[in-house]
């Protein structure tokens, strides 16, 4: 039997963006210090290793974040993987970006369960005194992804469907 070729775009994305996810993550806490920033292209692009209870930006419930965002994840997931089912084979763009955001959500949803300490979150970018937020591979993915999610929605708002088989 074949593998469908909306399974050969979607699952390499979202396993490959997982594994590199996971990989970034446990390097990140073996080898740097809480807080302490490692220059990576001088004060640019640093290392900081950071734990965040909360969501982007530091959006937060206080106390109830960990099930909260952890609720929203899986909520998430499900309407992903619902639109998933939905797209045909040949939007391979939206296969790609669907993956792309699963796998981030995924990812961080994994730290969040694993951990009371939080995602782990490791890229630290900016400019003189002007500091990015610290975040990670998977942020990276749920951005681009988001991005290109709504880039190919709003070109067809309706995902096509695949065609019924008997």
């Amino acid at each position: 039997m074949a593998i469908p070729r909306k399974a050969r775009i979607f699952w390499p994305v979202l396993g490959t963006w997982l594994l590199a996810d996971c990989t970034t993550k446990d390097l990140a806490e073996t080898h740097l210090v809480p807080h302490v920033s490692e220059p990576v292209l001088g004060e640019t692009l640093r290392w900081t290793l950071a734990y965040n209870t909360g969501a982007a930006t530091g959006i937060s419930v206080g106390s109830y974040s960990r099930p909260f965002f952890s609720i929203a994840a899986l909520v998430a997931v499900g309407l992903l993987a619902n639109l998933y089912r939905r797209t045909d084979s040949r939007a391979t763009m939206t296969l790609l970006a669907l993956g792309l955001v699963m796998a981030g959500a995924l990812g961080n949803l994994y730290d969040r369960l694993r951990s009371t300490r939080g995602v782990v979150d490791f890229i630290d970018i900016g400019v003189g005194s002007w500091r990015f937020w610290i975040f990670n591979v998977a942020d990276i993915g749920v951005f681009c992804g988001a991005i290109l999610l709504a880039w190919q929605l709003s070109k067809n708002p309706t995902p096509p469907h695949e065609p019924a088989t008997p």
